[in-house]
């Protein structure tokens, strides 16, 4: 397991030469500051189109120099940021959380898609990234990643080809998967032959709940596929996985109980699995955004194995202001004690119109912020006369493709032209809608952009 650590990174947040990082990842994290920003990236269309006229590029490198603001005119809204302090701080607080819990960290990549947020996650000592399929993995290691837990079962034949091969031509690279059936266990077994795989994939068994999505329904059936794991030809059984962040049984209460047995299921499954060639005992690893406190304490609790404990957290690295903000533990929290996040998204979008009295709409709908796991929160309006103030208690009540349906009290002075800044719930189905991300300070100077790859 890997020790966490901080991260050297430059005054803008960009990982500055990282010994602990793979040469490959380093270089293609900084070519990712030079790459072009078109003016077809949405809300860059204004910057980009000025800069290409005087014979310039927009650059995440070039933003840092010039640092412009981001509600300046520069950038057109609606529009995404990320902000800097935050980001870093959610890095830094998981990073000493798994720290304190003994347990490693395979951020699930799936919630940026970001190169550079990836890089700053290893650079902080995570163990590898979490993909949940072979097209996340391509990202990654086209950016230099070198180990990768797939948290899902693979049977497509194109993928597990691709899989061989590059397992193949980068004897550095680790890669693992999960199996969940005796079935599973033979297709994939048999792609990998036919595909020439040259050294056996690691798989974990995993553990699923009745009614859930994938993973054994019982522990003797996992002991099967287990079995079955350890007689491949091109696998090698390493552990076990689950997921408790689907889990819900109806109130908070009943949810969290539910969320610890299945924890403890999973700890009683490692105690009967073998322990790999060479290693104290196998990899264990679950742990969503909601409820990694739970499974740090429940995986590694005393047992017959000594498990190498892995959470596969994603959502942290933002926070929200919706959905993880309520069920993640935290400072302060009865019972739950947890790292000190901060969101670090917000989506700015000017009003469009005040039709009604109790009325207005702005212009960001679907195509630009999660609906999934709850509305955009309102935090604060910038008012076009000059000045911010706090939105109070005005409240999205839904959206259409590029719209939202803001309530407000009467007598508000929100007005056409005036500006909101909006908190998101889930950002995992929030930054797939961009693929570039300005990132802010806290004076709203733009300091860096993240690229994206969904």
């Amino acid at each position: 397991m890997l020790i966490m650590r901080r991260l050297p990174v430059d005054k803008n947040g960009g990982v500055s030469g990282d010994p602990g990082l793979p040469a490959g990842l380093s270089a293609a994290v900084a070519a990712l500051r030079d790459r072009p920003i078109p003016c077809t990236a949405k809300g860059f269309g204004r910057i980009a189109a000025a800069r290409r006229r005087g014979d310039g590029i927009v650059t995440s490198a070039g933003l840092a120099a010039r640092r412009p603001h981001l509600l300046g005119g520069d950038f057109v809204l609606p529009i995404l940021v990320l902000r800097e302090a935050a980001l870093r701080q959610n890095i830094e607080a998981m990073a000493g959380f798994c720290a304190a819990a003994g347990v490693g960290l395979a951020p699930h990549g799936k919630t940026t898609m970001a190169p550079q947020i990836i890089a700053r996650q290893l650079a902080a000592g995570a163990w590898g990234m979490t993909a949940a399929n072979i097209s996340h993995v391509q990202v990654f290691r086209a950016f230099g990643v070198p180990r990768v837990l797939i948290a899902n079962e693979l049977t497509d034949r194109a993928g597990i080809g691709w899989l061989a091969a590059e397992l193949a031509a980068d004897p550095g690279f680790e890669c693992y998967a999960y199996v969940d059936s005796i079935e599973g266990v033979t297709l994939l077994d048999g792609l990998l032959r036919a595909a020439g795989a040259t050294r056996p994939l690691p798989v974990l068994v995993e553990f699923g709940l009745p009614g859930g999505r994938t993973g054994c329904r019982s522990i003797a059936e996992a002991l099967a596929v287990a079995g079955a794991a350890g007689s491949a030809r091109l696998l090698r059984l390493a552990g076990a996985a689950g997921f408790e962040g689907s889990i819900d049984a109806g109130s908070p209460a009943s949810t969290m109980a539910a969320v610890e047995r299945f924890c403890r299921e999973l700890r009683t499954l490692a105690d009967l699995l073998p322990a790999p060639a060479g290693t104290p005992g196998p990899l264990l690893s679950a742990g969503g955004s909601a409820y990694f406190d739970v499974v740090a304490r429940e995986l590694t609790a005393p047992g017959r194995a000594r498990p190498r404990v892995l959470l596969r957290s994603g959502a942290y690295v933002t926070h929200d202001h919706g959905h993880y903000a309520a069920v993640a533990p935290g400072p302060g929290k009865p019972g739950r004690p947890g790292p000190g996040l901060a969101p670090a998204l917000e989506l700015w979008a000017p009003v469009l119109s005040r039709p009604e009295p109790g009325l207005a709409v702005a212009s960001a709908g679907r195509r630009d912020v999660a609906f999934d796991l709850g509305l955009p929160v309102p935090l604060r309006i910038r008012h076009a006369a000059g000045g911010e103030s706090p939105a109070g208690p005005i409240r999205v009540t839904r959206l259409d493709d590029q719209h939202a349906y803001l309530s407000v009290p009467p007598g508000s002075p929100l007005a056409p032209g005036d500006l909101i800044c909006m908190g998101i719930s889930h950002p995992c189905t929030t930054m797939d809608k961009w693929r570039v991300i300005p990132v802010a300070d806290e004076e709203h100077r733009v300091i860096d952009a993240v690229h994206t790859f969904f």
